[in-house]
């Protein structure tokens, strides 16, 4: 499956330069490893998305509540 996600311009940039290897999201979809996020970069103060997009794979999924994760939230790890 193909979860398209806005996601800021901050966060967009840690994840094309490989700083970022995860993302945190309200457990509101059905995520699951082997899953693909088109991360769709998103500018809050102008209300628009940028047209830059970046797709990566979910490889990983640890879900709340444990080890500090709210419940009802998840950290996935992408690649």
């Amino acid at each position: 499956m193909i979860h398209k996600l806005k996601i800021w311009p901050a966060s967009f940039v840690a994840i094309m330069d490989g700083r970022k290897t995860f993302e945190v999201r309200k457990d509101d979809r059905i995520f699951n490893e082997g899953d693909w996020l088109e991360l769709q970069e998103y500018e809050p103060e102008l209300r628009a998305y940028t047209g830059r997009t970046t797709t990566r794979a979910v490889i990983y999924i640890l879900r709340g509540p444990a080890f500090g994760i709210e419940a009802g939230y998840v950290v996935m790890s992408i690649r």
